[in-house]
């Protein structure tokens, strides 16, 4: 007789607009519901099944960081490992949703579903869509077809994968989108679809209690590269450059990302563009081939925020040489 397939749910709650109300001294949004008192505003909208709560924190996501991420992969890692759990759904402000999702998908080893969700309007307003988006999470937290894929971000009933997801508007529902790849799935009523599955997935173990300081410094027009040389004076252990285009400075940024690496500070260069990504091509100065002969390292479809969470994990243990770096932002 085939074992029985665990239907608990453990719900991670972090803040963010899912769990906020309106303050009616200030009219303003703050995040104030525990857990439980989340799970009540499923009454109506469906039947959540069983649901463990853990309410891990009460903030707004853009105060979540590094600090957070890594007792929140703990706490998912522990639950992930008992046998009578089905899977995690962690609610968290989309502001940096995508950032935790990207951690966790990098540092948890675990094939049952972490599915991150959250909502664009909160719970004192008449269309609240953190119920819908919290039963969409839970139905792909049960749902068999989603094991083995990493952490999901779902809103809106769309499923997206962790690498790829990303927020495209400060308010619509329909906010995170995976670009040019497109949805991994979507859940119908209470039938989950995938379409495809991840094709690229990179695990780093989080081997240190405090994850490495990496800045993030924009390229733009007359950028003059300070910003570099101050990331590295003030103990940046890595530098992810928001470059242009393909992957490009100008010969200001690229003297200081020299100047940076020939001090030992890694940096990896994105673009500020949402497709594409960075790519060799072109010979003139601080062209991404010419940052590269110089041992900083692309990467590729990665944003800058995404790319600067591999480099912090690959830099946890000391410094990495460029082409295993290289080697990380290809996988």
């Amino acid at each position: 007789m085939p074992p029985i397939e665990p239907h608990r749910c453990a719900l991670i709650t972090t803040g963010g607009t899912i769990v906020s109300r309106i303050d009616p001294a200030t009219g303003l949004a703050m995040p104030v519901l525990s857990g439980d008192e989340l799970l009540s505003t499923l009454r109506g909208h469906g039947d959540p099944g069983e649901v463990e709560v853990h309410d891990f924190c009460r903030v707004a996501s853009p105060h979540i960081g590094p600090r957070e991420w890594v007792g929140l992969s703990a706490l998912a890692q522990s639950i992930a490992a008992r046998e009578d759990v089905a899977g995690i759904v962690v609610t968290h402000g989309t502001s940096t949703l995508e950032d935790t999702a990207w951690f966790l998908d990098l540092v948890l080893r675990t094939e049952k579903p972490v599915v991150v969700t959250g909502a664009q309007r909160n719970a004192s307003a008449p269309d609240f869509d953190g119920p819908r988006n919290l039963l969409t999470a839970l139905k792909i937290c049960r749902a068999p077809a989603a094991r083995g894929l990493g952490v999901l971000v779902a809103l809106n009933e769309h499923v997206n994968a962790a690498r790829e997801a990303t927020k495209t508007h400060t308010v619509d529902v329909e906010t995170f989108q995976s670009g040019e790849w497109g949805y991994l799935g979507s859940v119908v009523n209470d039938r989950v679809t995938f379409h495809r599955a991840p094709a690229r997935r990179l695990h780093i173990p989080l081997t240190a209690s405090a994850l490495p300081p990496v800045e993030i410094v924009s390229m733009y027009p007359g950028a003059s590269g300070a910003l570099i040389t101050a990331a590295a004076d003030a103990g940046a252990r890595g530098i992810v450059v928001q470059a242009v285009a393909s992957g490009h400075v100008n010969e200001a940024m690229a003297g200081a990302i020299g100047a940076v690496l020939a001090r030992g500070v890694a940096v990896a260069v994105s673009t500020r563009i949402p497709r594409g990504g960075t790519r060799a091509g072109y010979g003139f100065p601080g062209s991404s081939q010419r940052l590269a002969e110089a041992g900083a390292v692309l990467a590729g479809d990665l944003s800058p925020w995404k790319a600067r969470i591999v480099l912090m994990l690959a830099l946890q243990r000391g410094p990495v040489p460029a082409p295993e770096l290289a080697r990380l932002f290809d996988q």
